[in-house]
């Protein structure tokens, strides 16, 4: 195992600027995930660790060793692809086998490594099958077992469940989180997917048009985002935000045609244009709040889910009781006061 430490890295392609001084800490055994929109950088930036593309500027370095001229094979790593890239005139076996085959390691060795990464991932039975045999879950299980067997001192993951159904997505999920928690080795996952990024991820990298926009653990991201573009990419669904101003105590915030709502600890310039964010979750009904009109109810069994309009802005509840609403009737949806958050409007910082 190993500690990932990324330097004031930079990726040019050309003169467009793709990664732009990132700098990244992965603690040893740590499950870091790389979360962001399509075209962040966040895959550059794995590959770049994987040494599957050149590094522009800056220091990549794996286990105390900078590694900026290091081939990918003699990096220490092992690398699971979306698309499984498994050989198919192999057998699950020889597909497990074969990077220690190519390392001449010892027979033996070779099939005490296979058969420990099988029985690990419940492969026993598929040994003797090609991947055509194979469902598209149990592939991915393969490509894990090949990672699995190099012993590599940091697994990397590039977006290995995009290519699963939803519910296999769940399983999985739950399958390499508890994988990672068996053999504690040092990863680094890349997903578009928040969900994924919250269930399973030690630290959060949060990326967003080649840089850093924040990091930290799930909860931290989730309680206390840093900006605007981090408070709607973290959280399904995504935090409500509201136009106001700071109103004239410096400590409240006058919503755009409706309620003023006082917020706890704000310290802010009277009259500054902010955005108010509050999750769906964090709304309750009734009391002093914001007025609004029901859109659209979504019961689900588990909780109801409001959308609603409001003066400021459109809203989306969540209730874990259950409601009689109807589009068209009125209600007052009151933020909980400590669960406010206040960003710059032109920013976009948390304030």
């Amino acid at each position: 195992m190993a500690e990932v430490r990324i330097r004031g890295v930079h990726k040019y392609f050309g003169d467009t600027h793709i990664i732009k001084g990132v700098d990244v800490s992965i603690d040893d055994g740590e499950f870091c995930v790389l979360v962001g929109p399509s075209g962040c950088g966040k895959s550059t930036l794995l590959r770049m660790i994987a040494g599957l593309e050149e590094i522009s500027g800056g220091e990549i370095d794996i286990g105390g060793r900078v590694v900026n001229d290091v081939a990918p094979k003699e990096r220490d790593i092992a690398m699971v692809f979306q698309n499984y890239a498994l050989y198919p005139h192999m057998k699950v076996y020889d597909n497990m086998a074969f990077s220690l085959k190519l390392a001449k390691a010892d027979k033996a060795e070779i099939d005490r490594r296979v058969q420990e990464a099988a029985r690990i991932l419940g492969l026993g039975q598929l040994l003797d099958r090609y991947p055509r045999q194979l469902s598209g879950g149990q592939r991915q299980r393969v490509a894990m077992g090949r990672a699995i067997v190099r012993k590599p001192q940091v697994f990397l993951f590039d977006e290995p469940l995009s290519n699963l159904d939803a519910k296999l997505r769940v399983q999985m999920r739950t399958e390499i989180k508890e994988l990672h928690q068996r053999l504690k080795t040092t990863s680094v996952y890349v997903t578009h997917d928040q969900i994924e990024a919250m269930t399973m991820a030690d630290k959060i990298v949060v990326m967003h048009d080649g840089i850093v926009e924040q990091m930290g653990g799930p909860l931290d991201l989730y309680d206390r985002p840093a900006n605007t573009f981090v408070a709607g990419f973290i959280g399904s669904p995504a935090m409500n935000m509201l136009q106001g101003r700071v109103g004239a105590d410096g400590a409240s915030v006058e919503l755009a045609g409706s309620a003023t709502v006082a917020v706890p600890g704000l310290k802010a310039s009277p009259g500054q244009a902010v955005s108010f964010g509050v999750r769906p979750e964090h709304l309750t009904l009734g009391g002093t709040g914001i007025g609004c009109e029901v859109v659209v109810v979504e019961p689900t069994g588990a909780d109801t889910q409001v959308y609603a309009k409001s003066p400021a802005g459109d809203l989306n509840a969540i209730f874990r009781e259950r409601h009689e609403f109807r589009p068209g009737d009125r209600v007052t949806l009151a933020p909980m006061p400590a669960c406010i958050h206040v960003f710059d409007a032109v920013s976009g910082q948390r304030l």
